[in-house]
């Protein structure tokens, strides 16, 4: 049967009755943005705020895929109904996913897991805006954990840190020196590492490299403020051996989150990142109109012909975006 036309809020009560295509139909409203989102939003946002959501990063080929698959097939063993994004590059010109991360994980789903492959629509951090109103809806249908695998280019350690709970990086043997650690980012993000391919050569001296870059935390002045310091777990991924302890140290940091009330400080700085995003969208879609009305296609005529500064030009324009 047919999903068009059913209303936004029966189709998330379907959803969270375990009705999969009411639950993917949401998950599209969402990933496509504008009024139907927003309603997605609205009504999910009430029933959200219980699952634990675990963001994968890593750089490309770590194998953050394969580890997400194995935990996929690991947590409905221990009595958890988890859902998983797959964040994937898409074109900038066309907004379409790959796809290619759920193909990978195709044979895990199963009933007892759902995977979503998403788009990035062409942001530079990877993760899509959709994202936090994809966690929402799973989370609102029940699902926990939700786990955000994300490609791995740009600053997308500093975007899965804004939209996860608990950050898990991935690296390989080979990664380099606990000084390019350090450059890239990755310290202040990484809640749990994983040195993946631990059967190769090397992996032992990339937990080397971490164990190092944490121990120097203190002196760049990034050590955590609680006292917590990351685990290094190492996997081998294409045989699952080290997936039940990389979900052991999840679990660890997410109790560590609830003894020293920083779970809400984390979700309460989440709100405030989306709120942003969302002001800002709405703020860029106002321009666009702005600069298109007659008003402004004057004022860009004027600023060519010398006779407005652009400065002067742009503060007209912000007056009538906001009606003054």
């Amino acid at each position: 049967m047919s999903l068009r036309g059913v209303p936004i809020h029966e189709l998330l009560e379907r959803a969270q009755q375990g009705d999969r295509r009411a639950l993917g139909r949401l998950l599209t409203y969402v990933e496509r943005g504008g009024p139907p989102s927003d309603e997605v939003t609205e009504l999910a946002h009430p029933a959200s705020g219980n699952a634990h959501v675990v963001g994968i990063t890593g750089a490309p080929g770590a194998g953050k895929s394969t580890l997400t698959g194995q935990l996929t097939r690991l947590l409905p063993e221990l009595g958890t109904r988890p859902a998983v994004l797959a964040v994937d590059p898409s074109s900038p010109l066309t907004g379409g996913a790959i796809l290619g991360d759920r193909i990978r994980m195709d044979d895990i789903a199963g009933e007892a897991a759902f995977i979503r492959s998403m788009a990035t629509r062409g942001h530079s951090g990877g993760l899509a805006l959709a994202v936090p109103g994809a966690v929402r809806v799973f989370d609102a249908a029940g699902y926990d954990p939700v786990i955000i695998e994300t490609v791995g280019v740009g600053q997308v350690e500093v975007d899965v840190a804004g939209t996860a709970d608990t950050t898990v990086v991935v690296v390989t043997p080979g990664w380099g020196d606990a000084v390019q650690a350090n450059k890239a980012g990755l310290l202040e993000v990484a809640d749990v590492f994983v040195v993946n391919k631990a059967d190769r050569p090397g992996a032992n001296d990339a937990r080397r490299d971490l164990e190092l870059m944490l121990d120097l935390s203190h002196v760049t002045g990034q050590e955590d403020d609680t006292g917590y310091r990351p685990p290094i777990v190492m996997t081998t991924a294409l045989d699952g051996s080290g997936a039940p302890e990389v979900w052991e140290a999840v679990e660890a940091h997410a109790a560590h989150l609830a003894d020293t009330n920083t779970l809400v400080s984390r979700r309460s700085d989440r709100l405030r990142m989306e709120v942003q995003n969302r002001v800002e969208q709405l703020l860029e879609r106002r321009t666009d109109e702005a600069l298109a009305s007659d008003e402004g296609s004057k004022l860009l005529r004027l600023a060519t012909e010398r006779t407005v500064s652009p400065a002067e030009a742009s503060r007209q324009l912000t007056d009538r975006i906001l009606g003054r």
